[in-house]
Formats: structure tokens, sequence, C-alpha cells
């Protein structure tokens, strides 16, 4: 069976000697959206890494999209999954918003054409259409996190992967990405400490702790599961 991600028995330790990740097995199904949440430290970050590459286990096996994560199929999967960072300055660094857009699209060696078709699918899902000769690093944070997605949506990936998409948003700006990313018809797991959200659009949580996959399952049962996510320095949300 075809899984959007596939991560079997993966471990790894930073050259520190600090365990980051022991013996972690997740699958994702296609279109399957899926919040990872635990306490700093859990491993979250690392794991997310290891989805396009950018970290390598030292034991077990990471499939996107049926393609091993490795040095032969690289270019392959980091088109594949939409890494999204959480502060979209590590993304933006073109002189304007279509630039940033159009970087993906443009490494891949697509015509002008299809570049420009690209941006505008890409601005549209996100709603910022408006903004493409605007200059990004003049736009508000929940601005720029909206065109770090557009960037990688450009490249039409079948997963997308997020670290912490709500942090540093004001209510508004929070609101509008959360309504966004619930819309988006697209594999995703999200790394969040935003309960509220996990609770309101992932039907499926996974629950890090200390470097180990502690839970997973229904978003409701985990939540209401008081004990557990205390034992893991999660709060539940209120209603």
């Amino acid at each position: 069976m075809h899984h959007s991600i596939e991560i079997e028995n993966l471990s790894f330790s930073y050259p520190d000697g600090h365990n980051a990740l022991r013996d972690v097995t997740l699958k994702l199904e296609p279109c399957e959206k899926v919040a990872l949440v635990g306490p700093n430290g859990a491993g979250k970050s690392t794991l997310i890494l290891h989805l396009n590459g950018i970290l390598s286990g030292q034991q077990g096996k990471v499939r996107v999209c049926s393609m091993d994560v490795d040095k032969q199929n690289l270019g392959r999967v980091r088109a594949q999954v939409g890494l999204v960072f959480q502060s979209p300055d590590d993304q933006l660094f073109s002189p304007t918003v279509y630039d940033d857009v159009a970087f993906g699209p443009l490494y891949q060696g697509l015509s002008p054409a299809e570049v420009d078709q690209r941006v505008d699918e890409a601005l549209a899902a996100v709603r910022m259409q408006e903004y493409k000769q605007r200059v990004s690093h003049h736009l508000s944070v929940g601005e720029k996190k909206r065109i770090a997605i557009a960037t990688v949506l450009s490249m039409r990936p079948e997963v997308l992967v997020l670290d912490e998409p709500t942090a540093g948003l004001d209510p508004r700006a929070r609101r509008s990405l959360i309504r966004l990313l619930d819309e988006l018809p697209i594999t995703m797991l999200v790394s969040t400490h935003d309960m509220l959200m996990v609770r309101e659009i992932f039907p499926r949580t996974v629950i890090m702790d200390d470097g180990c996959v502690v839970a997973d399952g229904p978003t409701e049962d985990l939540m209401n599961n008081t004990e557990l996510l205390e034992a893991h320095g999660l709060e539940m949300p209120g209603i």
C-alpha cells in the first residue's frame, strides 16, 4: 500500500551523543492530516528534518511517496516534501514575493510560462495573489508565513510538513492560517504546541517525548486523556 510517509525504527543521535530519536515508527496515508506534539526537546523538529534528507538517521528507514530518502533520491524527495520552517525568514530571501515563490519551479527547470502558472496557483491557494510584487521582508509575520507555504506549494509537493506554523501570530493571523491549513487538500504533518489548533483541524495526533512516539491515535481520544497529556508536559486545551 502506498503511504505518503513511512518511517520505520528510526534512531538518530547528534554528534554530542544526545539521542534525539529512538526507534520511531510512523506512517501517514495520502491526504491524511496529522499533528505532532510533545514538549520541547521531544525530537519533533529532528524527525521533521529527516523527511527531506536534511538529517539522516543512523538506524531505520524513511520513505516518502514510495521513495527511500537517500542521496540518490534527494532531489525527487525534496520536490515531493514541502518543508515550512518555524521562521519564515529562513525561507524568504528574494527581492519580491514572486521571486520567492518562483524559486522552486525555476530550479526544477520549468518554462517561464509554467513558472508563472505555478506562482499564480500557489499564491491563490494561500489567498495572497495581490502580493506578487511586494517585498517579502516588508510583510507581517502572518503574511510571511503564507508566502513561505506558497514557496513550497509552487513545487506541487505531495506532502506538506510545517514546524510551529502558528507561533508568533496574533489572533486574527492565527485564525486565518488555521483556516488555510484546514482547507488545503494535501498530506500534512504539523509539529506544534498549539493544542487548540490540533483539536480543531487534525483528526489524528502523535505525541513524542524523549525521542520516542509515546501515543498515536484519534485526537479527541488523546485530548481527553488528561493523565497522558500531563505525563508528557502537555495541557488539554479549553473548549
